[in-house]
């Protein structure tokens, strides 16, 4: 197979440039979405079989091997809800509501930057169900806050606005190429 070939040449190449593989910590997560599966033999590194998942946390994404996105929202949203969301009601009980931009800034930084992580990667394939739980948790922070804070389509729509703008901004920017070949320079950006 394909992958194997690839993992091998990995391997090498660690060798060759005196890098030690941590085999150990190595999970192998597989996405096969075929209707007739194949039994896949388990992959072997360095004399080692690699323990097979059926999801991962890559970078603080939870990744399955169906590319879906419910565990991933789950623990977003524990994660924005338990503490954060508490925090921001006690700031609101040591009357700091008079300071919105204190309040603001203490949403943004607590509470967004949890919720909102890697969303270019997850939100255009989340159910509907989850995109709802999150636009819930929003409208409840934004009602403790005082402000009427973006929506997850917002929040979505600006940062891949700001990600094609930098793309298109730098030209040694590795897509750089892939979408000045597709937009053939008449994309306008606002």
């Amino acid at each position: 197979m394909t992958n194997r070939c690839e993992v091998e040449s990995f391997v090498s190449w660690c060798d060759e440039n005196f890098l030690i593989l941590n085999v150990g910590k190595t999970k192998e997560l597989i996405g096969d979405f075929r209707k007739k599966k194949e039994d896949i033999s388990p992959m072997v590194i360095m004399d080692q079989q690699i323990e097979r998942v059926e999801s991962y946390k890559y970078l603080g994404v939870r990744l399955d091997n169906k590319l879906k996105w419910k565990n991933n929202t789950n623990i977003l949203l524990k994660k924005a809800q338990s503490p954060r969301l508490f925090f921001l009601r006690k700031l609101r009980s040591f009357n700091v509501c008079n300071k919105v931009l204190l309040f603001f800034l203490f949403y943004q930084g607590i509470l967004v930057s949890v919720l909102f992580y890697a969303v270019l990667c997850w939100d255009s394939t989340i159910t509907l169900e989850d995109r709802n739980r999150i636009n819930e948790l929003i409208k409840k922070a934004g009602s403790v806050i005082g402000m009427s804070p973006d929506s997850l389509e917002v929040i979505l729509q600006k940062r891949t606005k700001a990600k094609l703008y930098t793309v298109l901004k730098h030209k040694d920017y590795p897509l750089y190429n892939v979408f000045n070949t597709v937009f053939s320079g008449r994309l306008v950006i606002p």
